[in-house]
């Protein structure tokens, strides 16, 4: 059987998770806090599991390899869309620190309670919170280090580009490919694509 531990190391031995501070990330906010108790059997089995409203918490693997395109690290301002139970905001979390800021947006208001509740049990501070999404992608008039979306969009949303810091990076599942994007100190966009992987669909 799975246990939190067993699970970090296997990803580490596929090669999908192997940077320092998204492994402690990994260590410190265990799955076990954002899945629903009818799903704990299944905690750490590495496949999503649904957590109401339709919506799933992402598979453990597919979160680690986001997680090592989006390149977070300390003291970074993040922008985390589709926060679900909160799971993807406390990895960040962990992994900005005091010094830095993880806004995640999320448009089920169930889902903002629930992840507003979860995230509460790090004691992590104003600085990282959980929104309800307004209607619109993203945080309009604000610029951040790094976006991750953790929903699958049906064509690169443009308008997360102008939320991106020169140097700035975005991750976002796009049908189902993996996008990694990096805007340069001028401002051009350059990309990778990352092929095989399902969500659920990116609404707004």
């Amino acid at each position: 059987m799975q246990t939190h531990r067993t699970l970090i190391d296997s990803m580490i031995l596929n090669g999908v998770l192997h940077s320092p501070q998204i492994i402690a990330a990994f260590e410190k906010a265990d799955r076990k806090y954002f899945v629903p108790e009818e799903m704990s059997e299944f905690t750490y089995v590495d496949a999503p599991l649904p957590i109401g409203e339709g919506q799933t918490i992402s598979q453990p693997s597919t979160v680690a390899f986001m997680l090592e395109l989006l390149e977070p690290y300390n003291g970074q301002k993040i922008l985390d869309i589709g926060s679900g139970s909160g799971w993807t905001t406390a990895l960040l979390c962990t992994i900005v620190g005091e010094y830095g800021s993880v806004l995640g947006l999320e448009r089920i208001s169930d889902l903002v309670d629930k992840g507003r509740k979860n995230l509460a049990q790090f004691g992590f501070g104003a600085h990282c919170r959980i929104e309800q999404a307004s209607g619109v992608l993203g945080r309009l008039g604000e610029m951040f280090d790094r976006i991750l979306v953790s929903a699958s969009s049906e064509e690169v949303p443009t308008t997360l580009f102008e939320q991106l810091k020169p140097g700035g990076v975005l991750v976002i599942p796009v049908g189902n490919t993996i996008y990694r994007f990096v805007k340069t100190e001028a401002g051009q966009i350059i990309k990778e694509a990352y092929p095989g992987f399902r969500f659920v669909p990116l609404i707004y």
